[in-house]
C-alpha cells in the first residue's frame, strides 16, 4: 500500500478491548472488492476518577485517624497530601504517612489538625492531574471540671446547695446529672440550668448526704465524675424529762439523748458549775457517763442543794442545742437564821426562823414549852412568809430574854432550833490612833471598839477642848461603811485641843477613849502672815504635789504676777486651796528656797 493509497478497513472487537480484528477492504478496477484481514493492539487509557473520597470525614482525638481518598486511574494516578494547600511533609511530622491504598493516616490526630485536605491525583505521562477536598473534623471526648468534689451542707435549716460541672468537648457536650444510676430532673427537689452544668439540691436534708454522679456525652464519647455532698446535722436533744426524787433516799439518775452529725457532746450543767464526760465529783456523789448520743448525770446520794435547774447542751462543729429540765428534792425541814438577837427593854426585835423544806413547812413558836402567841405573852407577834417566820418580841423585864423555840414540820420530818433573845450593851470605847490639825480643820483617826454591845453602832461623838481649859465641846456623826476617820472643823488656827470619841447604839453611848492632844494647826482660810517655805523650782511642771491643807480641799497653784513671770523665772507661786461644797477659793503665797524672804 503505498503513500496516498486509500485504504478501508472494517474492524471488529473480539473479546476485550485491547485486541481488534480488522479486515482490509481493497476495491479493485471492475468493481470488484479484495478482502484481506489483520489484528491490531489498541490501548484505551482511564482518566483519574475519586471513586471514594468523602468530603467530610469526622475523627475522635487522640485516634489514628485514615482519611479515605480511593482514586482509579489508567495508569495508576500518584497521590499527592496537601493540608492547607501545603504539601504534606511526611518526614518532618511523623504522625503523617501515606498508606499503601494511597489514604493519609495520622497517628494521634489532634483538635490542631482540624481542617481541610487535598487529595490530589496525578498522571505525569500524559500531564493530567485532578483533586478533591476533604474538610478533617476532629471531635473532643468531653472532659469536666468539679468545681468542688466535696461540698458540706446543713441540713433541716431549709439550705440548698449548689453542685457544678463544667464540661469542655467538641461537639459541646451534653451534661446530665445521676444519683444511684437515676437520672436526675427538674422537679421540687432539684433544680438544673440551662445547660446542666449546675446541679441545685433544695432544702437539703440528712438523706441527701452522698455521691452525685456528673456525666457529660458528645459523639466523641461520655466522661463521669463524682461529687461528694456532706450533709451535717445541727444538734437536737431528743429526750430529757423533769425528775422527782426525796433526800438521801434514793440515786437519781438524769438522762439527755440528743441526735447531730457529727456526733454531738453532751455536757451537764448546774448553776454556774459544768460536768463534762466522764467527770466524777471528789466526794464520787456525782457521776457523769456518755455513750454516742446519750448522757446521764447520776447523783448517788441526793441532797436538797442539789435541787433546781439542770442544763443539757449538746454541741458539735455545726452548733448547738440547750434545754433545761428540774430536778424536784422532797426534805424534812431544814431551820437557817441567826441563833442570838440582841435588843433592850422596850425595843422591839424580830427572831429570823428561816425554813428550807419540800413540800413547804408549818412553823409553831415554843417559850418554855408554851406555844406562842399566849394570852400570858402579849408583848409577842408571830408575822409569816412562805420561807421565814418572824417572831418580834418587845420585852418588857429582864424575864422576856432567854430561849424561844421554832419547830417545822412537813410530811418528810420535823426540825427544831433554839432561838436566844439576849440584852444589849452599850459599846465598848473607840482608840484615837492620830490627831492630824490643819488650819480650822482636825483629821481624827480611830479604831472602831472592840464589842458593839450586840447591835450596831449608830453614830460617833467627838468631843474636843482647847489644852488647860475645861469646857468640852460635842459633836456626833453618823456612821458610814468603811468609816476609819472623821473630819472635825470650826477650830481656830494654831491652837492646841484634847480630843476623846465614844460610840452609840441603839441602846446608848458607851465609854469614851482617853484624851488625846492635838499640835496647834496652820490657818489656810485667809492670807498667809507670812511666806511659807518650798522646793525651789521655776516651772510649774517641777513643782512637787502639794498635799492639801485638808483632805476636802483642793488644790492648784500658778506663778504669782501671771504667765509672763512663769515664763520669765517666777520668784514666788501662788496656791489655790478650795472647798467643793462652798466653792471658795483660799490663796497662799510660796517663795522657792534661796529667794529673798
Amino acid at each position: 500500500m503505498s503513500v496516498g493509497e486509500s485504504k478501508f478497513f472494517l474492524c471488529e472487537v473480539v473479546g476485550d478491548a485491547s485486541d481488534i480484528d480488522c479486515r482490509d477492504l481493497q476495491v479493485c478496477g471492475q468493481g470488484r472488492d479484495k478482502e484481506s484481514q489483520a489484528t491490531v493492539n489498541v490501548k484505551i487509557y482511564q482518566k483519574i476518577t475519586f471513586t471514594n473520597a468523602p468530603s467530610r470525614q469526622e475523627f475522635t482525638e487522640g485516634d489514628d485517624a485514615d482519611i479515605v481518598c480511593d482514586v482509579v486511574s489508567s495508569p495508576p494516578p500518584t497521590i499527592v497530601w496537601k493540608y492547607k494547600r501545603q504539601r504534606v511533609d511526611f518526614a518532618k511530622d511523623v504522625r503523617y504517612q501515606a498508606l499503601s491504598n494511597n489514604h493519609l493516616q495520622i497517628r494521634g490526630i489532634k483538635k490542631t489538625d482540624e481542617g481541610e485536605y487535598t487529595c490530589e491525583g496525578r498522571i505525569m505521562s500524559r500531564g493530567e492531574i485532578d483533586f478533591t477536598v476533604i474538610k478533617v473534623t476532629v471531635n473532643v471526648r468531653p472532659s469536666l471540671r468539679p468545681r468542688q468534689t466535696e461540698l458540706n451542707a446543713t441540713a433541716d435549716v431549709g439550705q440548698s446547695v449548689m453542685l457544678a460541672c463544667d464540661a469542655d468537648g467538641f461537639p459541646e457536650p451534653n451534661v446530665t446529672w445521676a444519683r444511684n444510676n437515676v437520672v436526675l430532673e427538674t422537679d421540687d427537689k432539684y433544680s438544673l440550668n440551662e445547660d446542666g452544668s449546675e446541679l441545685i439540691i433544695k432544702d437539703v436534708k440528712k438523706v441527701d448526704e452522698g455521691d452525685y454522679t456528673c456525666i457529660a456525652k458528645n459523639k466523641a464519647g461520655e466522661t463521669e465524675r463524682e461529687i461528694s455532698l456532706n450533709v451535717f446535722v445541727q444538734p437536737k436533744i431528743t429526750f430529757l424529762e423533769n425528775q422527782t426524787a426525796s433526800e438521801l433516799e434514793e440515786q437519781i439518775t438524769l438522762t439527755c439523748e440528743a441526735t447531730g452529725d457529727p456526733t454531738p457532746s453532751i455536757v451537764w450543767s448546774y448553776g454556774r458549775h459544768q460536768f463534762s464526760e466522764g467527770e466524777q465529783s471528789f466526794d464520787g456523789n456525782v457521776v457523769v457517763r456518755s455513750d454516742a448520743r446519750v448522757s446521764s448525770l447520776t447523783l448517788k446520794y441526793v441532797q436538797f442543794t442539789d435541787a433546781g435547774q439542770y442544763l443539757c447542751t449538746a454541741r458539735n462543729s455545726i452548733g448547738l442545742d440547750t434545754q433545761a429540765m428540774y430536778l424536784e428534792v422532797r426534805y424534812a425541814p431544814k431551820i437557817q437564821g441567826a441563833v442570838a438577837v440582841y435588843t433592850w427593854e422596850g425595843n422591839p426585835a424580830n427572831i429570823s426562823c428561816e425554813v428550807l423544806a419540800h413540800p413547804g413547812a408549818s412553823v409553831v413558836w415554843f417559850r418554855d414549852g408554851q406555844q406562842l402567841p399566849s394570852a400570858n405573852a402579849s408583848n409577842v407577834k408571830i408575822l409569816s412568809t412562805p420561807t421565814v417566820s418572824y417572831l418580834e418580841v418587845t420585852p418588857e423585864s429582864q424575864a422576856d430574854f432567854g430561849s424561844y423555840n421554832c419547830t417545822a414540820t412537813n410530811m418528810i420530818g420535823m426540825e427544831s432550833k433554839e432561838f436566844l433573845l439576849i440584852q444589849a450593851d452599850v459599846p465598848s470605847a473607840p482608840s484615837i490612833e492620830r490627831v492630824e490639825p490643819y488650819s480650822s480643820t482636825a483629821v481624827v483617826g480611830f479604831e472602831e471598839p472592840d464589842a458593839s454591845g450586840g447591835v450596831p453602832i449608830l453614830k460617833y461623838k467627838v468631843q474636843w477642848r482647847v489644852s488647860q481649859e475645861e469646857q468640852w465641846t460635842a459633836r456626833e456623826f453618823e456612821v458610814e461603811e468603811g468609816m476609819q476617820v472623821i473630819f472635825v472643823s470650826g477650830l481656830r488656827p494654831e491652837t492646841s485641843y484634847v480630843m476623846k470619841m465614844s460610840a452609840i447604839n441603839g441602846k446608848g453611848e458607851g465609854d469614851s477613849s482617853a484624851p488625846s492632844p492635838s499640835r496647834p494647826s496652820q490657818s489656810v482660810s485667809a492670807a498667809p502672815r507670812r511666806s511659807a517655805v518650798v522646793t525651789m523650782a521655776t516651772d510649774p511642771m517641777l513643782l512637787p504635789p502639794v498635799t492639801p491643807f485638808a483632805p476636802q480641799h483642793r488644790t492648784g497653784f500658778r506663778a504669782a504676777g501671771g504667765t509672763d513671770a512663769a515664763s520669765a523665772g517666777a520668784l514666788s507661786w501662788l496656791i489655790s486651796l478650795r472647798t467643793p461644797r462652798s466653792r471658795a477659793t483660799t490663796q497662799e503665797s510660796f517663795l522657792p528656797i534661796g529667794s529673798d524672804g
